[in-house]
């Protein structure tokens, strides 16, 4: 019989470090580009690699004289190391090729693996098993500088994840969770920003018997997602939350909002918290009423303090009704700044129970009462505590009257009175002794006394002993209560006493620390340690600034928070105070200049830092400063100082542009239809602006013809606000090449900027791709700003998708989230996550995509920008055909095609399209997109 030769083996391992092995056996493969080689050409999963991509990969720096004949030495020198499998490693017309079986290659196991899991048989888990068993390490940690493997290691990485999340589902199912809680927790850690990841981790230590665990990892989650990106979990979360607190009870249910931490301590209420907490057991609107000074805030801090998932929403720095859901939003740690803001934070609110307290609410009673209002009727399981002199007026609303501290009377111990108590604790702070005596005692009585137990007169007056000693303090009191007739009662006596207390420790100050404290008190929100030390620079004070505020803080006439940046704050009262004493001394004209050439810098400052690689920390401060910029910008329209509200429009364009602060647009689009701007000499940059404005709300016609009235009125550099509102009307309008021509010219003027990127768009849509991409690689060479970088990635992901290359498509949105999340250039998040749900549904993932669309659609409802909410819609049109809804999908698509706001389609133009009226409007579509998602999502 002749004998049967069995075909050599080979193996190629590349899910950690290189491994070759042939007929069972382990290959060294010496050299680096030898190495390199055999990774490509196995990479390559037995198609063949061309001749000019592996000189390439072995000389990227530029391909030597003698390239091609040292790639032969190379190929000739693994074929001797592959040995009786030299045969494998083919010489092919333009290229070479490695043949590798199925089994042959761990990346090739890998993914059969998983593709086969999909069909869900018994032998799912083992074999999901054995693929995620492939990794062996770190991915070729020593070729990693070779830009294909690098980007090819990417590729293994989602692999691995993919498959990860296939095991953990496959091991839940099978009943083997505790076998893969581990690999589900590396693979959350590994990205914790991921959602599916976490989800699947808390289902599977839920399954494990772990609930209270799970539970706390969607608290982390969410923390985290809210603090890093500003965004809020999908529904999918939620909706594990509710499985898993199911299985424990409602008191697992997880917390999204934290409770206010520190303060001092309360002392002489304990009776009065008790008391509102029992209220809570059975009444959802508490309001804490009394005079101002009595303790509102404290008692209801001290109760969020300690009550579980707990917000405190401060309506104090607000004074505009319209601002008052962005204190809500703020208190929820949402980044959503949209007018209309209340009906997402109501959706939020209303996934599980809740206490909001709701902190000043009297100079926007009207503003407090609609907000309350809703919450109470959309979100049953949240109770709120209000605090007010006034009572917010409602049916359901208990008032609980919080009465000034007991002071002691005669005959009684001084010792018993927590107004005395509290007189005591504030006093050492600033000066601590030894324990009182007797005496001192009586006399620390009749100062409370004389102040009526009033808390916040209490501490003003302890503030002083900085300066006085008891006597003094004692005398000098006096004298200045019978001012007030000896304080006789008479229904505004507390507040009357309160208001003298404050004029007397106002008038211990010395001439230099009232003039601060006056220029303070026009900042709602306080202000940081800079902007107070320019003030005092402003005032021309002979007192070092620093140890004026030092002065203030220790008199107790302002707080200093040192929770992240050191901020000098006001309580309300004093500030009105400090207000009142400002127009007594006719200096009200003087600070509102002031705080309009703060507001002019903070603009330009931000306008600098969000063109720098700081525009991270730009962007906080501006966001950090919106309720200081909002008065600043009041203080502007109502002296018609049009000079410092077109400086504060100017400075701010890039966060109209690129972020969804829907308040600072309005300023634009106010400015724009203000009579006197046509005299201003930058009307023409203003009008721009306001096109930038109406773009993001979804009307780039009206965009477009006040981009135009910017450039008829722009000479210079301004004309660049034009030109580049200009280019993206047309790119919406499918102008391509209108679109391309302003596009250059506003490079021209302002290199660096977004306006290459939107020209090689405009390319790329109309079918020219290698020009697009010759375009970007100009602007993104160009960028600086993670916002401009983020936006190159964009482009580059438009034009992958554009060319067939889902999966690179799919990186470079990544990418663009990345960067656009990090520094708070929320709309380039927006625009990419749609690229990305597109790449997604071009790569068959379906399910991924579709609760993409749902969020999507959502956060462009909310920013009110239908330009790009119509794409997103004929997005998920292509979508649902691949699903076999095409009813829906001819439903968007026809409404689409008929809204004059719909931009234009790749490839197609829409200059001079008939509107038609009888397809569906934008509350239908909506509604009908999310309904088709819903049962998609269901369906599987």
């Amino acid at each position: 019989m002749p004998t049967v030769r069995t075909p050599p083996t080979i193996r190629v391992n590349l899910l950690g470090p290189l491994q070759l092995l042939v007929d069972g056996e382990t290959v060294e493969v010496p050299g680096r580009k030898r190495r390199t080689l055999l990774v490509v050409l196995a990479m390559a999963e037995g198609t063949t690699v061309p001749l000019d991509d592996l000189l390439d990969v072995l000389w990227p720096s530029g391909v030597p004289e003698t390239g091609r004949q040292a790639l032969q030495n190379h190929i000739s020198r693994l074929r001797s190391q592959l040995g009786p499998a030299a045969a494998r490693l083919e010489t092919l017309p333009g290229g070479y090729r490695l043949a590798l079986g199925h089994d042959e290659l761990d990346v090739t196991e890998a993914r059969m693996c998983l593709a086969t899991s999909r069909q869900r048989s018994p032998e799912t888990f083992d074999s999901l098993s054995r693929a995620h068993a492939l990794w062996r390490g770190p991915v070729l940690p020593d070729l990693t500088e070779v830009p294909t493997i690098a980007t090819a290691a990417v590729g293994y990485a989602r692999l691995r994840q993919q498959i990860s999340d296939a095991l953990v589902v496959a091991g839940i199912a099978a009943g083997r969770a505790a076998e893969v809680t581990d690999i589900a927790m590396a693979s959350r850690e590994a990205d914790p920003l991921r959602e599916p990841g976490t989800v699947l981790h808390m289902r599977a230590l839920a399954a494990t018997g772990r609930a209270p665990d799970a539970l706390r990892v969607a608290r982390e989650f969410r923390r985290q997602l809210a603090d890093e990106t500003g965004f809020d979990p999908t529904a999918v979360l939620d909706e594990a939350e509710r499985d898993i607190a199911a299985t424990v009870g409602d008191n697992a249910s997880p917390q999204h909002v934290a409770p206010p931490t520190g303060g001092p301590r309360l002392i002489g209420r304990e009776s009065q918290i008790a008391a509102v907490r029992r209220l809570l057991d059975h009444e959802r609107l508490v309001t804490i009423g009394g005079p101002g000074g009595v303790g509102k805030t404290s008692l209801a801090l001290a109760l969020a303090r300690d009550l579980p998932d707990t917000a405190v929403i401060e309506l104090a720095p607000v004074a505009e009704a319209e601002a008052v859901p962005h204190a809500v939003a703020a208190a929820l740690g949402l980044r959503i700044e949209h007018g209309d803001v209340l009906m997402t934070c109501l959706a939020v609110l209303g996934q599980r129970p809740a206490t909001l307290v709701i902190d000043n609410c009297e100079h926007l009673i009207d503003a407090a009462r609609d907000v309350v209002t809703r919450i109470l009727a959309r979100c049953p399981d949240v109770r709120l505590v209000a605090t007010s002199r006034e009572s917010l007026g409602l049916p359901v609303e208990m008032v609980f009257r919080l009465a000034a501290l007991p002071v002691p009377r005669t005959g009684d111990d001084p010792a018993d009175s927590p107004a005395v108590a509290l007189f005591l604790e504030r006093a050492h702070r600033v000066r601590p002794a030894a324990r009182p005596t007797e005496e001192q005692l009586m006399t620390v009585g009749e100062i409370v006394a004389r102040l009526d137990g009033i808390p916040l007169a209490i501490e003003l007056a302890a503030g002083r002993l900085s300066t006085l000693s008891l006597g003094d303090l004692h005398a000098r009191l006096d004298r200045s209560l019978d001012l007030l007739g000896g304080g006789r009662p008479d229904p505004d006596a507390r507040h009357r006493t309160l208001r003298a207390t404050i004029e007397w420790s106002y008038r211990l100050l010395s001439e230099d620390e009232q003039n601060l404290f006056r220029a303070l008190s026009v900042f709602p929100d306080g202000v940081d340690l800079d902007t107070a030390e320019w003030l005092a620079t402003q005032l021309g004070l002979a007192t070092d600034p620093a140890e004026a505020l030092a002065r203030l803080v220790d008199a107790s006439m302002i707080d200093a928070s040192f929770r992240g940046a050191t901020r000098y704050r006001m309580l309300e009262t004093l500030r009105a105070f400090g207000v009142d004493r400002l127009v007594a001394a006719g200096e009200e004209p003087a600070a509102t200049d002031r705080m309009l050439r703060w507001a002019c810098a903070l603009a330009e400052r931000v306008h600098i830092g969000m063109e720098s690689p700081a525009e991270a920390s730009a962007d906080t401060l501006l966001r950090r400063e919106i309720p200081n910029m909002r008065a600043a910008w009041r203080s502007a329209r109502t002296t018609a100082n049009l000079d410092a509200a077109v400086a504060m429009v100017l400075g701010v364009y890039n966060a109209i542009a690129y972020r969804d602060l829907i308040e600072i647009r309005r300023w634009a689009e106010d400015l724009a239809a203000d009579p006197a701007l046509p005299g201003h000499p930058r009307a023409g940059a203003l009008l721009a602006i306001a096109g930038e404005a109406w773009y993001h709300d979804g009307d780039y016609r009206k965009a477009e013809a006040l981009a135009r009235a910017g450039l008829d009125r722009s000479e210079g550099p301004d004309r660049w606000y034009g030109r580049a509102v200009s280019s993206v009307a047309d790119l919406a309008r499918g102008d391509w090449d209108r679109c391309v021509e302003h596009s250059l010219a506003a490079a021209e003027l302002a290199p660096g900027g977004d306006a290459l990127g939107i020209a090689a768009l405009a390319r790329a849509y109309s079918g020219d791709v290698d020009a697009a991409r010759e375009l970007n690689a100009r602007g993104s060479a160009g960028a600086v700003s993670p916002s401009m970088r983020s936006w190159a990635a964009y482009v580059d992901g438009e034009i992958a998708n554009i060319a067939g290359d889902a999966e690179g498509a799919q990186r470079h949105y990544r990418t663009a989230i990345e960067l656009s999340q990090d520094c708070g250039a929320t709309f380039f998040t927006g625009v990419s996550r749609v690229g990305l749900l597109s790449a997604l549904t071009a790569a068959g993932r379906y399910d991924a995509a579709l609760r993409g669309y749902r969020d999507v659609l959502d956060y462009f409802a909310r920013t009110g920008n239908w330009t790009h909410q119509w794409t997103a819609l004929r997005n998920l049109a292509v979508l649902l055909r691949r699903k076999g809804d095409h009813a829906t999908a001819e439903a968007i698509d026809t409404a689409a095609d008929h809204a004059p706001d719909a931009p234009a389609v790749a490839g197609v133009t829409t200059v001079g399209r008939s509107v038609a009226v009888t397809a569906l409007g934008r509350d239908a579509v909506l509604a009908a997109a999310r309904t088709a998602i819903d049962r998609h999502i269901t369906s599987r």
